[in-house]
């Protein structure tokens, strides 16, 4: 038992230092080579502008570099495969014991977070340099939707084919314990990434996506570490340790933002997560999904009522969205968003792990 709470926080303590260590190389690299927007602003998903955004962030978006979700994934993985050469350096001892680099655990959720890691790196990249070039940056959402499509789709596949997984565990006397979906666990695997993704556009103001996202991987891995998923538990850790490594320099005033490379990569990782502790791990991972990740659902709920409503009624429902740009709108400081965000989502993620475990 000891040994298994030594091998989920010693590595993501380490993931916390190398994190703070490698940010000061990250963020000259990207202030020396202009890493950001050229001009400040974004467009709604029919390509109009948004005036309140851009008026709420003009000064933001220009003279801070964009990028900063390296620090996370970097520090996670760098921790990951430390552990796994030492422990296979120095087999029979400690390190061959802290390794948590499994085929049956971590792999997969390591591989989507490499894939959205690099896919977001791009387009970062593509948005900075269309910015100088003042055209349209960035892959379009239809190219992220299909990455993010095609990644789930083959992990859907992988979890039915490969690990047997075919439903999602309800709590006992729901609908017998289990829902049965058979080979529709692969395009309900696709739907709960998409959805997963979508909120991701969470990562709008100093310190908010970070704060969210640690206590999200938070329960997760407690969670797992619960069912005894040991290796998946310290894998959550770990990304929790990376992510406040980035949250360090990423409150008021950031120092730099996750972008892209950040959010796409934590939300295909937690897709995999949180199916992995579900029927795979003997919880209900799954279910408890929409009150963990509460401020990643009402993100996407906002988005969706907006549109729907401007659509169908001709007006909006919220001054800007998503919600969190709504309360600034109001008058709130962006500090006060994040830090009630951070609250809800610590509250959140209790109560779904609380839930999950009784």
């Amino acid at each position: 038992m000891l040994i298994d709470v030594v091998k989920v926080l010693i590595p993501s303590a380490l993931a916390f230092g190398i994190g703070i260590l490698f940010t000061p190389v990250l963020t000259s690299y990207l202030y020396s080579h202009k890493m950001w927007k050229k001009k400040a602003g974004k467009v709604d998903l029919s390509g109009k502008d948004t005036p309140i955004f851009n008026q709420l962030h003009k000064e933001k978006e220009v003279g801070t570099p964009r990028m900063g979700g390296i620090i996370i994934w970097a520090s996670a993985t760098t921790v990951m495969l430390l552990f796994w050469v030492l422990g296979h350096f120095f087999t029979g001892g400690i390190f061959a014991k802290l390794d948590f680099l499994s085929r049956n655990q971590t792999w997969i959720p390591l591989a989507a977070l490499l894939v959205g890691a690099v896919v977001g790196l791009m387009d970062d990249w593509l948005e900075i340099i269309g910015s100088r070039n003042h055209i349209a940056g960035g892959l379009s959402l239809s190219k992220r939707l299909a990455v993010v499509g095609t990644v789930s789709f083959l992990c859907g596949l992988w979890f039915y084919t490969k690990l047997g997984v075919t439903g999602i565990d309800l709590p006992e006397g729901w609908h017998g314990g289990t829902l049965y979906l058979g080979w529709l666990i692969v395009p309900f695997f696709m739907a709960v990434a998409m959805a997963i993704y979508s909120g991701g556009v969470i990562d709008g103001i100093d310190g908010l996506a970070g704060g969210v996202f640690a206590s999200i991987f938070a329960a997760y891995g407690a969670m797992a570490f619960a069912h005894h998923q040991t290796d998946l538990a310290a894998f959550c850790a770990v990304l929790v340790g990376s992510i406040l490594a980035f949250l360090w320099f990423n409150i008021p005033p950031a120092r730099y933002y996750m972008t892209e490379t950040g959010s796409m990569a934590l939300t295909l990782a937690l897709a995999i997560v949180a199916f992995m502790t579900d029927q795979r791990g003997g919880g209900f991972g799954i279910i408890v999904l929409p009150i963990i990740a509460f401020p990643l659902v009402i993100t996407t709920a906002s988005v969706i009522i907006q549109n729907l409503s401007k659509k169908f009624r001709g007006k909006k429902v919220f001054l800007v969205a998503p919600l969190h740009h709504h309360f600034e709108a109001l008058g709130w400081p962006s500090y006060k968003v994040t830090m009630r965000y951070w609250i809800i989502g610590i509250i959140c993620a209790v109560i779904g792990l609380v839930l999950a475990l009784i």
